[in-house]
């Protein structure tokens, strides 16, 4: 299949003009952790999954599923610019009376397909959907988002062995590996590294990738849909803040909005228009 990637890298970069907006309007959010799965979620929405916005429940779809809720910044642009709501809804991200809350409600958002936030739990919804589809033998894959950090959490590994022992190889997980969590470091909160050979040993087949390559991202996920038996994690190397100068690599914007001068910067500086 062929693949334009120049489309793809200007949708990654409208998504994440639209994170910067939509953290700047509410003065709240998480940016650095959206903007780093920026290309991930380019490549998922607009190349690697069977969705339909049009019908947004249809048999046989494939489901995501934000397991680090509070990147919910990156969730809304790709689903608004994937047609599932209106770009100008983004505009009310984390206000009284929208639909985009601070982390993802499957209630209210069309296309979001778990509500999240309490870290882990949406691993384990997308282990039980993927047994689900399994029992059901319906043909959707399903593709969960975490976080490095995330990765502390235990649930995560009791979900992990559960995948492995019900051989779910329609389960896709890609771990956003940017290095930092709210407190800092992972290295120096608490190491989940080798994070790959963790995954290896709970029976995951295991693919690594530059997070930021949209080639190499979907050349992942196409390895991913040859496996057979066997649960697929792709540990994607991100950058936190990935495309903002004064955000790149730091873990203060974990989950801190720009102010006005520092959301225009963000905006010029990843070729968007304010």
């Amino acid at each position: 299949m062929n693949i334009d990637y120049q489309q793809l890298e200007k949708v990654a970069r409208d998504i994440r003009v639209d994170i910067i907006k939509q953290t700047f309007h509410a003065n709240s959010g998480h940016p650095g952790g959206s903007l780093s799965a920026a290309d991930i979620m380019t490549v998922l929405y607009f190349h690697e999954m069977n969705v339909d916005p049009a019908e947004p429940k249809k048999y046989g779809r494939d489901k995501f599923v934000l397991s680090k809720g509070h990147a919910s910044p990156v969730l809304y642009a790709t689903l608004a610019h994937r047609g599932y709501f209106p770009t100008e809804e983004l505009s009310g991200f984390r206000k009284f009376g929208s639909i985009l809350q601070g982390h993802p409600d499957m209630k209210k958002v069309p296309g979001v397909e778990m509500s999240t936030g309490s870290l882990g739990q949406g691993f384990s919804s997308s282990v039980g959907m993927a047994i689900a589809n399994k029992l059901d033998k319906n043909p959707g894959r399903i593709f969960a988002l975490l976080g490095d950090g995330e990765l502390q959490e235990g649930i995560i590994w009791e979900a992990a062995m559960a995948a492995a022992h019900y051989k779910l190889d329609n389960l896709v997980a890609i771990v956003d590996w940017n290095g930092l969590q709210i407190d800092g470091k992972n290295e120096e909160v608490i190491t989940v590294n080798p994070v790959d050979e963790k995954f290896k040993s709970f029976g995951f087949h295991v693919i690594h990738v530059d997070g930021h390559s949209l080639k190499e991202i979907a050349e992942a996920f196409e390895e991913a849909r040859a496996q057979k038996g066997k649960p697929t994690v792709i540990v994607a190397k991100t950058l936190k803040g990935k495309g903002v100068s004064y955000m790149e690599g730091k873990a203060g914007w974990h989950g801190k909005a720009p102010s006005e001068a520092e959301a225009k910067q963000a905006v010029e500086e990843l070729g968007g228009e304010w």
